[in-house]
């Protein structure tokens, strides 16, 4: 039986012979491609849209200064520091044509291509993953498995910060996370110079007893909530405005489910101790690590 004509109707492109396309079809596809490659002009000359709708954000009460409208955008000025595990970014978020803007501390850490946790045996116990899947993969440090490890630390880290900003502690203010990138207070002034580091300091003896006192106050505030920095130095101090800040949390230690909590405690006021008494400073090391003990509840 002859099988009837199909209609052809006016706005449909017709068949080609062999399977090839016309002309016409051929410029729709190409625009097509363009139109889905082409990037979309960032205003206001930045790098990226903000990604404040994104990913998990910081505590309340959220401080005024935090550009929240998804109108704003994010440009890169530079790095402020490289490290280990992770690069420290200097970023500007703000709404192009408006004066609210600020400046963020964008940490990011490395993931596969990078081979550099190798002190994360010791921090990671009592963080396992629910997947035993995972923590293989994580143990065998294949490529799936530091890429985990790379977002536990960001975890870890806007975790921590988060719940000792909100108790009071001097840590900056986590803005966001969004998989293994940290969005930070930047500390330092508005023309993006960094608040200097502990070590870089020469303060006289009464700033240097201040500046103790200060750092006490924090491992103390650590203590209470059960928790140890695990890897404070001098260098991992900042010092904003006459203030102590401590930062690089990422190995952040539970005193109580660590099985090493006590020794990651003490260690920590011996690192900086040391410091404070090379500089001069009488420490009182065996009452100040009694008192952390007696604060965590290890005693």
């Amino acid at each position: 039986m002859r099988e009837r004509a199909r209609r052809r109707f006016d706005d449909e492109t017709p068949y080609t012979r062999r399977g090839r396309i016309t002309e016409q079809e051929r410029a729709r596809l190409a625009e097509l491609r363009e139109t889905a490659y082409a990037e979309p002009e960032i205003p206001g000359g930045g790098d990226r849209y903000s990604t404040w709708d994104t990913g998990e954000r910081g505590p309340h009460p959220r401080p005024d200064w935090v550009v929240t409208e998804l109108a704003a955008v994010d440009t890169e000025l530079g790095l402020l520091k490289t490290g280990k595990e992770a690069d420290v970014h200097l970023l500007r978020r703000g709404v192009p044509g408006n004066t609210h803007d600020c400046l963020l501390a964008a940490k990011r850490y490395r993931a596969a291509e990078h081979r550099q946790f190798q002190r994360d045996t010791g921090y990671l116990e009592g963080r396992r993953m629910r997947r035993s899947r995972e923590n293989r993969a994580m143990a065998g440090r294949t490529s799936f498995g530091r890429n985990l490890i790379a977002e536990q630390w960001a975890v870890a880290e806007f975790t921590a910060l988060s719940r000792l900003w909100t108790v009071g502690a001097p840590v900056p203010y986590p803005v966001q996370r969004n998989g293994t990138e940290l969005l930070l207070e930047f500390l330092g002034d508005a023309d993006g110079v960094a608040a200097p580091r502990l070590a870089q300091l020469r303060p006289d003896p009464e700033e240097l007893e201040h500046l103790w006192f200060q750092l006490v106050r924090a491992m103390e505030l650590l203590a209470a909530e059960g928790l140890a920095h695990a890897d404070l130095s001098p260098y991992n101090v900042l010092v904003h405005r006459g203030s102590v800040v401590l930062i690089d949390l990422p190995q952040v230690v539970d005193v109580i489910a660590n099985p090493a909590g006590a020794e990651y405690l003490e260690r920590d006021a011996a690192n900086v101790g040391r410091w404070f008494t090379a500089r001069g400073l009488r420490v009182e090391l065996p009452e100040v690590l009694e008192r952390l003990r007696d604060r965590a509840g290890l005693r």
